[in-house]
């Protein structure tokens, strides 16, 4: 019998006898998975490159949206198994592998379960053999778009429409930039149309759809319509405060912006600032950093900032050098003389644990510029304080090869242990987390940041915990998909409500403040003769700033696909929350006296506008439909 090995990492064996259904390597995207009857779901692991860096976990979720199973993968897991229970169910379980993956999954299940597959878009979701198949269906009328990525893998789709043969051809070529790709038309009908996927080329491969649903099954039978129900959200909030809300803030440029950008950096309302401090242009001019290092501290109120030393043309790595010892003399120099307003954290060297070839080496810059910071007490009089080690990643390596003895966790141990009196903060960023539903995996890494450095009497980090660079890609890895639509809007706010939510982060800030040509990975976006506008990401900060209060409060949340976070301040109280589904979720709030005083609730969906909705609250119990994909603040005061 023929077999089908979608081993683009949906590899299908079938046999004479009935066997299970197999995907083979996916490496990012949701497969869902609706049984008729009682079923097992098998995955398999194998390294692909630096698992042995890495943690990751797959989630399994109900046709309810919530979490049915969750697999914790530990970086010594490079091979592995996880088997979950499946029910008859009229609505699809979600199995989500998150990308970007360092392993290879491997999916079984039984042939009679209904299963398509949703690749990610643009980047790569699976590896794959040549000549593999999978299918897809238009419904009438639909102006589908068939679209693909060269990865250096498979280099070229071909669609063949199954009622009359008529076939698609799409090269896949090769582009400067990563976020560019090819796409094709498809014909428009009057009928619903199968279409033959055929994968031409072996490796890396991204394909995917527009204008239609983003699924696909390893045969036509499988093509079935998507059923989500709605969900359920429990909230209970209780009366007491776990700490402060991080600052927010953006990484703003190395010049003096031009006041027509004022409006927009106004509506962003950043609370921090992060910044890059080049040597060898301060070496040579030691006040160019003055006039707009004072312009972000005394026209937008930027009273906390790090600053990382590097050199001009993005030159990560410092030498312990005249040139490097000089420029940081001047950026010292730049920092007294602003006043000493607020704090400012110094990090020698952008990203140590990705860009020096071992710790020994870093090591030994950090020392000698942590003695030339102390030897003049008049650094800490001005809010000077060193922070530790800027890492790429902290908890999972960078990508580099060794990364196993990179991780930055790892060389932030080392430096507390052997030069703790010189540390005041731990930094680091963090990149390519992509998944929505992965996102609170930055809940677990200031976690395990505080776990690191410790708390105090009060509960406090023994250092200042700073998260002073985030975005979902790294470098300009980036998709249009990701960046410039209401998609950046909810992963953001996901982002700040996961790394907000236990109070212990006093710095949270996006990478970076304005798109530039080959990083467009901006809030804002440059138009042309210094016009600027806010892009969806900077609308929802936007909306986030205008509900953000100072202190967090415990709260209970039963639900996997809505963020919340519960604020006070003074006498106000506000729920910030996201719907990072596209199902309706019906949440309910406990711990509050009804009527609500001063109480209102407002939407922001992907028109980016805030507007009014409607809530109940009777008996101690608030409640409200959310829609899908859409951020929520419910707000009030307290008695």
């Amino acid at each position: 019998m023929k077999r089908l090995v979608l081993l683009f990492s949906l590899g299908l064996a079938l046999s004479a006898q009935a066997a299970p259904m197999r995907w083979a390597d996916i490496r990012d995207g949701s497969l869902y998975l609706q049984p008729d009857r009682p079923d097992t779901l098998t995955i398999r692991w194998a390294p692909a490159w630096q698992a042995d860096a890495n943690e990751e976990r797959l989630y399994l979720l109900d046709g309810q949206g919530k979490l049915q199973g969750e697999r914790l993968i530990a970086a010594s897991e490079s091979r592995g198994s996880q088997s979950w229970p499946l029910t008859p169910s009229a609505s699809s379980y979600q199995l989500e592998i998150p990308g970007y993956s360092f392993r290879r999954y491997r999916v079984e299940h039984d042939e009679h379960t209904v299963a398509l597959f949703a690749p990610a878009k643009v980047h790569f979701s699976a590896e794959t053999h040549n000549g593999d198949e999978l299918y897809f269906k238009v419904a009438p009328g639909e102006r589908a778009v068939l679209a693909g990525k060269f990865h250096g893998g498979v280099s070229a789709l071909q669609a063949q429409r199954v009622g009359d043969g008529k076939q698609v051809a799409l090269t896949l070529k090769p582009y400067r930039g990563y976020w560019q790709f090819d796409k094709v038309e498809l014909p428009v009908a009057t009928e619903a149309q199968v279409w033959r996927l055929r994968l031409q080329g072996s490796g890396k491969v991204a394909f995917w759809l527009d204008g239609t649903a983003n699924l696909f099954a390893q045969n036509p039978q499988q093509l079935k319509p998507l059923r989500e129900d709605d969900g359920q959200v429990r909230l209970t909030l209780h009366n007491k405060m776990l700490g402060p809300t991080p600052n927010l803030g953006i990484a703003l440029p190395y010049v003096k912006v031009p006041e027509s950008s004022y409006a927009v950096l106004d509506a962003l309302k950043p609370q921090a600032g992060t910044y890059y401090s080049f040597v060898d242009i301060t070496a040579k001019n030691p006040h160019y950093e003055d006039e707009f290092r004072r312009l972000y501290q005394d026209r937008f109120g930027i009273t906390q900032d790090i600053t990382l030393l590097a050199g001009s043309q993005r030159q990560a790595d410092l030498r312990a050098d005249t040139l490097s010892n000089a420029g940081l003399d001047a950026w010292l120099a730049s920092t007294r003389a602003l006043g000493g307003k607020g704090t400012h954290y110094i990090g020698f060297a952008d990203e140590p644990n990705l860009n020096y070839p071992d710790y020994a080496n870093y090591q030994s810059i950090f020392n000698s510029m942590a003695r030339q910071v102390r030897s003049n007490p008049a650094n800490a009089k001005a809010g000077v304080r060193i922070a530790m080690p800027a890492s790429s990643r902290l908890v999972n390596g960078p990508f580099a090869d060794n990364a196993a003895d990179k991780r930055g966790i790892d060389w932030a141990k080392r430096l507390l242990a052997e030069s703790g009196d010189n540390i005041d903060a731990l930094a680091w960023h963090e990149w390519m987390i992509r998944d929505l539903l992965a996102t609170r995996v930055y809940r677990d890494s200031v976690r395990r940041a505080a776990d690191l450095v410790g708390l105090d009497a009060q509960g406090r980090p023994r250092k200042a915990l700073l998260l002073d660079q985030t975005n979902m890609s790294s470098g300009s890895s980036l998709s249009p998909y990701d960046q410039e639509t209401h998609f950046a809007s909810l992963w953001w706010t996901s982002v700040v409500i996961n790394s907000s939510q236990d109070g212990l982060l006093e710095m949270l800030s996006w990478f970076q403040a304005a798109d530039e040509p080959n990083y467009p990975k901006g809030m804002l976006r440059v138009l042309g003769d210094d016009r600027f506008e806010l892009k969806p990401v900077g609308l929802a900060q936007q909306f986030i700033r205008q509900h953000w209060l100072h202190d967090v409060m415990l709260l209970d949340n039963d639900a996997f696909e809505v963020d919340v976070l519960a604020m006070a301040e003074d006498k106000k109280r506000n729920l910030l929350g996201v719907n990072k589904a596209t199902r309706l979720q019906r949440v309910a709030l406990t711990g509050v006296q009804c009527p609500l005083a001063n109480g209102s609730l407002s939407y922001f969906g992907a028109d980016n506008r805030a507007r009014d909705a409607p809530f109940n609250c009777q008996d101690g119990r608030v409640s409200f439909e959310l829609p899908g994909r859409t951020l929520f603040n419910l707000s009030w005061s307290a008695s």
